[in-house]
């Protein structure tokens, strides 16, 4: 009995002798040590700091997907003014993290500081050698930073989050990320005597955008510009009933988790924040305007040679050199052959003035107030009493004219609406906005109708058992240097199904693809396809009935 008890107080003194061994080496051998590591957490963790708010992408059922969290990341930092030796520690370290000794040691030199950032987001790997390093003044860590679970996905619409212009935390940068910067950020937490106030989290926010029909669209939209070895595009998917932007994708696009590797150009969204000439899909504008005012029918005859000179100039059908004059035809016919001639007739039967306000009441002129933040507005600066007749006879069938992907998405969906005009929106909590009516229920239906006649003509947007309205541009791309027009096109498609009773509206546009193929050859596949998606996913009833044979 004796010797056991003795054994057990020999061993808990061996303990108590270690724990007093090992207490002493943290308070007085690494004291320096941990109390700089402590200090410089301090600074790091941002304690007062709010959780910022997630974003979120939703299904056709509503089932919600993280699109931008938080998540914490191993880090590398220093803490200067405890680092003995800078070059040295420089010389270890820039191998270890990949980054120019340079840098890094131009931040180890900052003696006055108390928390230097070396590298964020790197593997636990390095975060385990820096460890090893023992190096005074130089930890690995974790800190909380800004995560995007699907990688470039909607990118452009979802910015990302970045160091602020101060350099004092982090904030959104373009996209989403930056037009709810209030909503997202929360509120930071203060000391105020010895009172601590804490932090409000930011608000979570779920959009319009699916997940499915977004990956959908991606896919086919890197597809596309991959095959015709285009400069970029974009798409734009939405419910033009109520303005839903279901998906919006851009190419070239990033990787928000990598953002500093992208080019500054790249962060822009094209289909909201530039404006390019749209080609003939503004033919459909120009037949409806010229149907609400009264000035023409879809059965309205002229008769067309071809060709139209005004103020000295020759406007021509693209199809002239091989097809010369079409003769008397219908103005359902302009829209199935997309003669410019036909759009010009229209536009002089309107005069000017009327013209112009039907171009502006479909919104072309002004920015259409989608959530995202960058919008600009087209601009419509031809159309005034200053210019020659030529000016409004070319913006009839969309040159000289300049607009955004969703300035012609929103016009467009207003005649899949009825005639009234949607405000565009990507925030679920919203509601839909009437802007304005544009045009009578009664010029809508019959622009949708001839809309679906010029489909069933061309035929490569069909797609069986359903009536698709829709309509191509294909416009050549001013020359801001010489003047005039290059060689290379825009193609665009814009389209709604199914024509009888609109869910969705589609528009997809490439940029300077290679050759300069017409645009029935490259978006409109794209477009047949992604809408035969769009149709199954929401298993829309056929709206046709199909002859047999």
């Amino acid at each position: 009995m004796g010797i056991r008890f003795s054994v057990v107080m020999g061993a808990v003194a061996l303990c108590y002798s270690f724990l007093l061994v090992n207490l002493y080496q943290i308070q007085v051998t690494n004291g320096a040590y941990y109390a700089e590591k402590a200090g410089a957490r301090s600074a790091l963790s941002g304690f007062l700091d709010p959780e910022r708010g997630t974003i979120y992408f939703t299904d056709k059922n509503g089932t919600q997907f993280a699109a931008a969290i938080n998540k914490d990341f191993p880090i590398v930092y220093a803490v200067p003014r405890a680092v003995q030796d800078p070059e040295a520690a420089a010389d270890a370290l820039a191998p270890l993290l990949g980054i120019e000794r340079e840098s890094i040691l131009k931040k180890l030199l900052k003696q006055n500081s108390k928390y230097e950032l070396l590298a964020e987001r790197v593997s636990e790997g390095v975060a385990s050698q820096v460890d090893a390093l023992k190096m005074k003044g130089v930890y690995a860590d974790t800190a909380r930073k800004r995560f995007y679970p699907f990688g470039a996905l909607a990118a452009h619409l979802l910015g990302f989050v970045g160091p602020n212009e101060k350099d004092s935390g982090a904030s959104g940068h373009y996209g989403l990320e930056k037009f709810y910067e209030t909503e997202l950020s929360g509120v930071s937490g203060k000391i105020k005597g010895n009172k601590t106030i804490p932090s409000v989290p930011g608000e979570d926010i779920a959009l319009t955008i699916d997940l499915n029909i977004q990956t959908e669209a991606e896919r086919i939209l890197y597809g596309l510009v991959q095959k015709y070895k285009a400069a970029g595009g974009g798409v734009i998917a939405a419910d033009p009933r109520t303005g839903k932007i279901l998906a919006m994708a851009s190419r070239p696009n990033f990787d928000p988790n990598r953002y500093s590797e992208a080019n500054l150009r790249d962060f822009i969204n094209p289909m909201t924040q530039e404006l390019y000439e749209p080609g003939s899909v503004v033919k459909a504008l120009t037949m409806a305007s010229g149907i609400d005012a009264g000035k023409i029918e879809p059965g309205t005859t002229y008769v067309d040679k071809g060709f139209v000179v005004l103020n000295g100039k020759t406007i021509r059908n693209a199809d002239f050199a091989k097809r010369g004059g079409y003769g008397k035809i219908t103005m359902t016919n302009v829209l199935e052959h997309s003669l410019n001639t036909g759009a010009v007739f229209v536009q002089r039967e309107l005069g000017r003035e009327l013209f112009q306000q039907y171009f502006s009441d479909f919104g072309l002129s002004e920015r259409t107030g989608i959530d995202v933040g960058g919008e600009v507005e087209g601009n419509l600066h031809q159309l005034n009493p200053k210019e020659r007749d030529i000016a409004f006879a070319t913006a009839a069938y969309g040159q000289g004219i300049a607009i955004t992907p969703i300035e012609l998405l929103s016009a467009v969906g207003a005649i899949a609406n009825g005639g009234e005009l949607m405000r565009p929106y990507v925030n679920a909590a919203f509601s839909p906005e009437v802007i304005r009516k544009v045009v009578s229920e009664d010029a809508a239906r019959k622009t949708a109708q001839m809309m679906v006649s010029a489909v069933d003509k061309a035929e490569i947007a069909k797609v069986s058992g359903y009536a698709i309205a829709g309509k191509t541009g294909t416009a050549y791309v001013p020359d801001f240097k010489k003047g005039g027009y290059t060689e290379n096109v825009i193609n665009t498609y814009v389209g709604f199904a199914p024509a009888s009773d609109p869910r969705f509206i589609i528009l997809v546009k490439l940029d300077n693809p290679a050759g300069a193929p017409l645009a029935g050859l490259s978006v409109v596949p794209a477009f047949r396809d992604l809408a035969q998606f769009m149709l199954n996913y929401y298993n829309i009833p056929p709206d046709r009935l199909e002859k047999s044979s």
